[in-house]
This record gives C-alpha cells, sequence and structure tokens, in this order.
C-alpha cells in the first residue's frame, strides 16, 4: 500500500476551519522550498500517477506531497 501525505491544501475545509491567510499557513509557507499552499490538482496529479500503470514498482512508500516541506 501506498500512501498521500499532503501538506496544507487550499480546500473548502481548510477555508472554512480558517486555517487560510492564518499565521500558521505563513509559518508552513515560510518553511516550505516551494512557498505556496498547494492546490486539489496538486494531490490529484499524483493520485493519479499511483492509480496508473507508471507505479507498478512503488509499493509501501509515503509520498510527502507538500512542496518540500519536510
Amino acid at each position: 500500500m501506498n500512501s498521500i501525505n499532503p501538506g496544507i491544501v487550499e480546500t473548502e475545509g481548510s477555508v472554512g476551519a480558517g486555517i487560510i491567510g492564518s499565521e500558521m499557513e505563513k509559518a508552513v509557507l515560510s518553511q516550505t522550498p516551494l512557498g505556496r499552499t498547494g492546490r486539489p490538482d496538486d494531490i490529484a496529479d499524483v493520485a493519479v500517477f499511483l492509480a496508473s500503470n507508471d507505479s507498478r514498482w512503488l509499493t509501501g512508500e509515503q509520498l510527502l506531497v507538500g512542496g518540500g516541506l519536510r
């Protein structure tokens, strides 16, 4: 089994929870090499890859999809 571990993603839920635009978001983004909040399509592209035959040799992995934040 593989998993996708996303960073902060701008969704209706993260906006509604007050994460987007908060001091917490700013603090996380200051440590993120790509310097921006993720978008749903950033995560979707990785999910499509995992569902494709291109990932056939990938197993037991945790894919960190967070703009480089570790």
